[in-house]
């Protein structure tokens, strides 16, 4: 049997039932394929955040973020559009990454550099240890990284309901230094990075498969966002470990 059938992800847009409305042509999504892809994108990714890093602009950073959301949905429900919305995604994230790494590193100089140098080291750590066998993304894995990740959406949403009424949860400020609060970004990184795991194992199982080419631009689109939260997670950790200083 085949050892990804069961497969479940913690990334949104990743999921057992993406490919079974896949038909497979002459041009089939390969592993080296989805590589090349997410690397355009990172490099769109990277290239629109260095131009808006030092850009003051509430308007362009709430438009970034309200863009790229919206490109998001699209990709999910029309992937057959990902060679299109996943370049416009990845230049709009960027410009949004961009303003906010701007205002961390206004706050605590060098951080930025640490988060990227961080985001890279894990991505590559995980990569390795998953080629090499030594991390397998077995059913149990799956479904524990499953749970745990909408645990955390369930406190990300409560969170964001609060911030209406003026309030919000202490573990998600940036200005908490508790041990608690720490120790709760700490897990929300593991988790961020974990969920790679679950990213690799769904782009073998679209290359095994013989997924269209197209998909190797979503399955770029899933390790994108997982990438994002990560960077973004270790920001706050970051940031929480320098208000201690």
């Amino acid at each position: 049997m085949n050892r990804h059938l069961a497969y479940r992800s913690g990334n949104p847009v990743l999921s057992k039932k993406t490919f079974n409305n896949t038909t497979s042509s002459v041009n089939k999504m390969t592993i080296e394929g989805t590589v090349n892809k997410t690397a355009i994108s990172l490099f769109l990714l990277v290239g629109a955040g260095y131009l808006t890093f030092d850009v003051i602009n509430p308007i362009l950073l709430i438009g970034c973020g309200i863009g790229g959301l919206i490109i998001a949905i699209i990709t999910v429900f029309k992937k057959e559009w990902s060679p299109i919305t996943v370049p416009i995604y990845a230049v709009l994230e960027g410009g949004m990454l961009g303003g906010i790494s701007y205002m961390y590193n206004s706050l605590y100089d060098g951080i930025v550099t640490n988060a990227i140098l961080l985001t890279v080291g894990i991505l590559v750590s995980l990569l390795i240890a998953y080629r090499s066998g030594y991390i397998k993304a077995t059913e149990n894995f799956k479904l524990g990284i499953f749970a745990a990740t909408g645990g955390i959406g369930i406190i990300y949403l409560i969170n964001f309901g609060m911030s209406f009424f003026g309030s919000g949860l202490g573990v998600m400020s940036i200005n908490n230094a508790s041990l608690s609060s720490i120790g709760f970004s700490i897990v929300v990184v593991i988790i961020a990075a974990l969920n790679l795991v679950l990213d690799f194992d769904f782009i073998e199982e679209g290359s095994e498969k013989g997924a269209p080419k197209y998909m190797e631009w979503y399955g770029a689109f899933g390790l994108l966002v997982t990438l994002i939260w990560l960077y973004l997670e270790i920001l706050r950790l970051l940031a929480k470990l320098n208000s201690r200083k």
